[in-house]
């Protein structure tokens, strides 16, 4: 099952394992084990992103492209929730041969963890230091972030495949960086659109919005 592993990639395996324990210590079993809501949206979103992640382009091996959609998902989900919810997809994906395993713990790294990190950042610094507004929650936290994250997943992926000389760097930024703006503007709207469909019909759902504060007495 497991390709050769390098050491790069067994580092980012034991980190990557290591973010998942401390993560399921930190959730709230309770709220997992007695919330039929909590269950559906956790189960639900890893359902929707493995379905998103089957379909990929690419000519060259490791990469390929396809949308994230993590940002919409931190924002729905919450930071540990979402890559909870995000990991079950992966290891979906690499289950049915979409991933190799050996690339499980960067892909985790570099495709998980750090664009769910910086998508909950982003909306920690708009709610306390931007005005708490309907379309800034839309276009700073979702529209924007979403268009941030795919581009930072593929400048990072791109750097490692680099870094491990598993291609050429002609190769990388011809076959793979030059797609990252044509991706930027599909990703934005997927996220932002997502979050304004959510937000305008199915509220609860949405971890990080508040009517109080986002609604209620906006004139």
């Amino acid at each position: 099952m497991f390709e050769s592993i390098t050491l790069l990639q067994g580092l980012a395996w034991g980190v990557y394992i290591a973010i998942l324990a401390t993560l399921l210590r930190a959730l709230p079993g309770d709220m997992l084990a007695n919330s039929k809501k909590h269950q559906h949206l956790l189960f639900g979103s890893a359902a929707c992103l493995f379905v998103l992640w089957l379909f990929r382009a690419g000519i060259y091996q490791g990469l390929n492209v396809h949308f994230l959609w993590l940002t919409a998902l931190t924002l729905v989900l919450g930071y540990r929730v979402a890559l909870l919810s995000a990991s079950i997809a992966l290891l979906g994906v690499t289950l049915v041969g979409k991933e190799s395993w050996s690339m499980l713990g960067v892909n985790g790294l570099l495709g998980l963890v750090l664009p769910i990190s910086l998508s909950y950042l982003i909306y920690n610094v708009s709610f306390h230091k931007l005005p708490r507004h309907f379309f800034i929650y839309v276009f700073v936290c979702a529209f924007l972030p979403g268009a941030m994250m795919i581009a930072l997943k593929m400048l990072t992926l791109g750097g490692y495949y680099w870094l491990e000389n598993i291609h050429e760097w002609e190769v990388i930024r011809d076959n793979y960086l030059i797609l990252i703006p044509l991706l930027l503007f599909p990703e934005a709207m997927l996220n932002g659109m997502t979050m304004t469909l959510l937000v305008m019909y199915k509220p609860s759902w949405v971890y990080t919005f508040y009517d109080k504060f986002y609604l209620n007495d906006k004139h």
